[in-house]
């Protein structure tokens, strides 16, 4: 499970409008039909409008200033692992997001009118979307991106030869291109993973717009919050503050476990991957401590994913298993992000 939070940032603004992030999330229903498309939906309520949640949203901004974030996006993107445990695609991620969002609520530590937060105190909006393309960031394109170079530079040639800038044997560069789209590491159907490419398989993931104001306009919730829990001072009165993503990271994983009986892997843990960016060889060396079968199932689940290798471990037998897995997973530097606001 990978959970991003982030602000939709504008050069040195925020976003005034959330039309241009609404639109972006209606992608996938061009061109169907109205019974087949995927609408909004927040805590209560189903097939709402793209119109009705650009008009809540921007409406709900009440004294904020263009400095100031108005809404934050919250993507929610469970593994294929995670995936196969769902019997209705649809109204299990629509029931987990209700559940998640709870989640979120209980992660401020804030209070509205000498209460504690509660789901209906938040205003935010929900979308299914089935489709993924490969970006830049992934380590498919990393990896597959110095056979990408090489084809390019290729191909510039072939066209000065065309032109007359040069001479060459076009049929043998054309063949030397064709070797090297075979021999790229990442394939899909046969076909050298490229950016902007759909990904294949189940490819669910959920998007979440909240606003950063709460239901009723007049207090900021801001998961962006440096303070994890803290009071401070202001009109003379003592003031609850910050948000504990720890908190709602590791909440996520044990609300989906319990809602649909999951049995979470040690490497799929958000506290495996904060170990990992924070102390490696504490990771590495809890990774070999495990069942047999557990530790081949975490070793094949970070080969599919893509996570980074460390390059020594003060255990032999770790030692050896890193050796194995840097065979495996030769070239691979991608750095972990479990929140783009930061762990």
């Amino acid at each position: 499970m990978y959970i991003t939070i982030t602000s939709q940032k504008l050069g040195n603004n925020y976003s005034q409008s959330s039309a241009d992030f609404v639109g972006y999330l209606e992608k996938e229903n061009q061109g169907l039909e109205q019974q087949d498309m995927e609408h909004f939906f927040n805590q209560y309520g189903d097939e709402i409008s793209a119109e009705e949640v650009v008009k809540e949203i921007d409406g709900n901004t009440a004294k904020l200033k263009k400095k100031e974030p108005k809404f934050y996006s919250i993507t929610v993107n469970p593994s294929k692992y995670e995936l196969r445990k769902l019997q209705n695609n649809s109204q299990d991620l629509k029931n987990y997001t209700r559940e998640l969002m709870k989640d979120y609520v209980a992660s401020f530590n804030r209070e509205i009118n000498g209460r504690p937060i509660t789901i209906d105190d938040i205003k935010y909006f929900a979308k299914i979307e089935r489709q993924r393309t490969f970006k830049g960031t992934d380590f498919q394109i990393k990896e597959n991106q110095p056979f990408a170079t090489k084809i390019l530079q290729i191909k510039a040639e072939i066209r000065n030869v065309q032109a007359g800038r040069a001479e060459g044997n076009i049929k043998k560069m054309r063949k030397e291109i064709a070797k090297l789209e075979c021999q790229a590491p990442h394939q899909q159907n046969g076909k050298r993973i490229v950016q902007g490419m759909q990904k294949d398989g189940n490819q669910s993931h959920i998007h979440i717009i909240v606003s950063r104001k709460d239901a009723s306009n007049s207090v900021s919730l801001s998961p962006g919050s440096k303070h994890k829990a803290s009071e401070v001072e202001m009109h003379g009165k003592n003031i609850k503050r910050g948000f504990d993503r720890d908190k709602f990271f590791e909440n996520a994983e044990k609300t989906f476990d319990k809602t649909f009986g999951y049995k979470r892997n040690f490497a799929e843990t958000y506290k495996a991957r904060k170990d990992f960016v924070k102390n490696p060889k504490l990771y590495f060396a809890a990774l070999m401590k495990l069942p047999a079968n557990e530790r081949a199932l975490a070793f094949k689940m970070m080969t599919k994913t893509g996570l980074p290798i460390v390059p020594s471990i003060p255990v032999t037998q770790a030692q050896i298993a890193l050796r194995v897995f840097k065979r495996l997973r030769r070239g691979a530097k991608v750095a972990i992000k479990s929140s783009s606001i930061g762990i």
